[in-house]
């Protein structure tokens, strides 16, 4: 599958295993087997599901350079406060890649919660992606991504 990045495809250096040996180079492992990849001289990532605590990680962190997070539904918005869990609280600044079931319009909140890149279906195009990130630009919270929140904006008006 492509990976969206900043609304354009990039292509994956990151091989993803479940229960197959691990090859060479960068990979992506389940939780389970976190502890058996984590001898190698290689980029590490993991991938959990919507339903694990990040602050079970936080110990990880620092050999982890991606962190994937799995919707496995969309109207499931669990994951979106794993990923601000991982930049607010835990201060994780290597990748973080959404894959499952995402949506264009869900592209957005996504940037403004902290992630990298998402997963999308192969065939996907960008410019509807793009397009879905740029439909509301205002909110009332602070995010990881550059926008301000409404409250800012006012600020700098009045």
């Amino acid at each position: 599958m492509p990976l969206l990045e900043d609304g354009r495809l990039v292509p994956d250096g990151w091989a993803s295993v479940t229960e197959e040996p691990l090859p060479e180079g960068s990979v992506i492992v389940p939780l389970a087997r976190l502890e058996e990849a984590s001898g190698r001289n290689a980029p590490l990532g993991v991938s959990i599901g919507n339903d694990v605590r990040v602050d079970d990680l936080a110990a990880w962190l620092p050999r982890l350079a991606l962190v994937q997070v799995v919707l496995p539904k969309s109207k499931d918005g669990r994951a979106f406060s794993q990923i601000r869990a991982l930049r607010e609280y835990h201060g994780f600044t290597g990748e973080i890649r959404v894959a499952g079931h995402v949506l264009p319009d869900h592209y957005a909140m996504l940037l403004r919660c902290g992630a990298s890149t998402v997963v999308v279906p192969e065939g996907s195009d960008p410019a509807v992606w793009q397009a879905s990130r740029r439909v509301v630009r205002i909110a009332y919270q602070h995010a990881q991504s550059a926008e301000q929140p409404l409250a800012q904006l006012r600020r700098k008006v009045a």
